[in-house]
């Protein structure tokens, strides 16, 4: 069997990455906890209660992590903690994050923070969450007791996670909570997403100016399926637009695009040092339909038919995130496979298109591998 080595810069980060609802345990002040108390909306109504425990022994997992070799990790922040009431923030909440950041530190990892990955504080919801204007001077002023309390520990931000997975899966298939759902709403949300990031990315310039600030961009590659109709292709490239491109091309012009209006937004333009982008697979395009899963008899699909594994679309998203002409980190990347089955393999060959994307000089700067817990 032929072998070979893949060689990656010195400095390049290997890590993993979680989401602090998904781990932390009894995140009790946030939508996502409220929405799955109802029952129905989550399969078999499992809730997350305690999680993965990390709000009592992060600890422990960052031991595995670092057993595993890394060197970085992405976490989130949880809004509803740090502030459970408005203007109200919860030092003890805060002081609990300082730890586990200075716990990742100690083992050699280093911090990659997010700020919102996709819950939102009770109360916030309450207002309309990212449906109304309100939202961006609450977002602000909560990156900026965050950047207060936890900048001198992490050099890394990413302001928001799948801005647009957020509007897709809350305000137009009504999946996550919502307070609203169509597409006006839908448009509305991502409107105030822009111009929250924007203020995000500036209000951690004002307490650290040399920090990096980016966001993680969900990159799904579109390819028509086969035996489509003709329309597909013009529908592939519409879809590819509005979810892809749209939200990119505002952080690079500072300007609104159709359907979003052509408005221009103070200090959106360039408000990002480097893109993550996370990657799982293609998708299926057959005009009218949005999105199908009807995978090729070949097909290797991860558990709960989640996705298929195809690992060539790494190398794809990663050459249309090369575009934008910024550091890139890949902060993202797995699949639900309880017995570790195809796990080896999947890491080995998306790792192969990341390694051909250093090949072509892009500039692809770390990996993390979703999810460590």
């Amino acid at each position: 069997m032929a072998q070979g080595t893949m060689i990656f810069p010195p400095d390049f980060r290997w890590g993993t990455a979680t989401a602090s609802f998904q781990v932390e345990g009894h995140t009790t002040n946030s939508d996502w906890w409220a929405w799955e108390q109802e029952p129905g909306r989550i399969l078999h109504n499992q809730r997350s209660g305690q999680a993965c425990n990390w709000w009592e022994d992060a600890e422990a997992d960052l031991d595995r992590a670092a057993a595993l070799g890394n060197n970085a990790h992405r976490l989130s922040v949880e809004w509803s903690r740090i502030e459970p009431e408005p203007s109200v923030f919860d030092k003890e909440a805060l002081n609990r994050y300082r730890e586990i950041l200075q716990a990742m530190i100690a083992r050699g990892l280093e911090p990659m923070v997010t700020l919102h990955h996709f819950s939102n504080p009770l109360w916030l919801a309450e207002k309309g969450d990212f449906t109304s204007g309100l939202v961006v001077d609450y977002f602000r002023r909560y990156v900026a007791q965050v950047v207060a309390a936890l900048g001198d520990l992490v050099s890394k931000w990413i302001t928001i996670n799948e801005p647009m997975v957020y509007v897709y899966m809350r305000h137009m298939r009504g999946v996550y909570p919502a307070t609203a759902t169509g597409y006006g709403t839908a448009f509305r949300v991502i409107r105030n997403l822009l111009r929250s990031h924007a203020a995000a990315y500036h209000a951690i310039k004002e307490g650290q100016p040399a920090a990096q600030v980016g966001i993680a961009k969900y990159v799904p590659v579109m390819q028509n399926r086969p035996g489509s109709n003709f329309l597909s292709t013009p529908w592939r490239r519409w879809l590819h637009y509005l979810f892809n491109d749209l939200w990119l091309n505002g952080m690079v012009s500072g300007r609104f695009a159709f359907p979003l209006g052509r408005q221009s937004i103070p200090h959106l333009k360039n408000s990002f040092d480097f893109l993550g982008v996370n990657y799982y697979s293609r998708w299926y395009i057959s005009f009218p339909r949005l999105v199908t899963q009807d995978w090729g008899p070949d097909a290797v699909v991860s558990d709960g038919d989640f996705s298929e594994v195809y690992p060539a679309g790494m190398f794809s998203a990663i050459k249309w995130a090369n575009r934008f002409n910024k550091p890139i980190y890949i902060t993202e990347n797995g699949l639900p496979d309880h017995d570790d089955d195809l796990r080896p393999g999947f890491i080995l060959t998306h790792l192969r298109e990341v390694w051909r994307a250093v090949s072509f000089c892009f500039p692809v700067m770390g990996y993390y591998h979703w999810t460590l817990v």
